[in-house]
């Protein structure tokens, strides 16, 4: 596919790849539950890592691990508040990741072809 037929031109397809994340590390922390739950509690509010820790009936450090493989994926970042550590959503990065992967995989012309013919 050139960049004329994706609606790209060679500057932004250049600007995805910089901003773009490898999808295999975000479909990857996606892929256990524990990391879904604690994206789905920080879409709600920051939350401290102790928070996050509570929510579950595992261990600390392995909450951190979690925790560590969505800082990875750059899903999610961390900022001191005194002696606590606050975590916060990227939504958008799992968003472009989304969309993207969803247009490659179905582009819109198919789409749109098959609406046509519907």
């Amino acid at each position: 596919m050139g960049f004329a037929s994706s609606g790209l031109t060679i500057f932004s397809y250049f600007a995805k790849l910089i901003i773009m994340k490898d999808p295999t590390i975000i479909f990857r922390a996606l892929a256990d539950p524990t990391r879904r739950q604690i994206l789905k509690a920080l879409k709600e509010s920051d939350l401290r890592a102790g928070e996050i820790v509570d929510m579950f009936t595992m261990s600390a450090p392995s909450v951190s691990r979690h925790l560590s493989i969505l800082k990875a994926a750059e899903l999610i970042s961390e900022r001191r508040d005194g002696n606590s550590i606050i975590y916060h959503l990227h939504a958008e990065q799992l968003a472009l990741c989304l969309s993207e992967f969803i247009s490659t995989v179905c582009p819109m012309d198919t789409v749109q072809r098959k609406k046509k013919r519907s």
